[in-house]
């Protein structure tokens, strides 16, 4: 009896998104920026096989089914580099606000 290569795939994608799961659920909070910015270079990686999976399939379905490949991976991408950014920003140390143009000359030798 052959299994279905369908069945096969299917049993590792799900296997895959059970390990993804765990290994970035148990990432300690230091290092979530880093396996950001690996996942982003991971989705790069699948940005290139889904295009050559929609140029290089002869099927309708297969090709659209690539081209949504392609616009899912993008959008991780993208989203992926935004919140990288909005983490590496609570990291910057916060500047002291200067006084106001406002105020008298009596009002800073008052905070002095």
């Amino acid at each position: 009896m052959e299994v279905s290569h369908t069945i096969i795939n299917l049993i590792i994608f799900v296997l895959a998104v059970y390990v993804g799961y765990h290994v970035v659920w148990n990432v300690t909070p230091a290092l979530h920026t880093p396996l950001m910015a690996v996942t982003n270079a991971v989705s790069a990686i699948i940005i290139v096989g889904a295009m050559l999976a929609a140029a290089l399939t002869e099927g309708l379905v297969g090709q659209i089914m690539g081209t949504v490949a392609v616009a899912l991976a993008a959008v991780n991408v993208f989203g992926g580099f935004l919140v990288t950014q909005r983490m590496l920003e609570m990291f910057k140390k916060k500047e002291k606000k200067a006084p106001a143009a406002g105020a008298s000359a009596t009002d800073k030798e008052a905070k002095a």
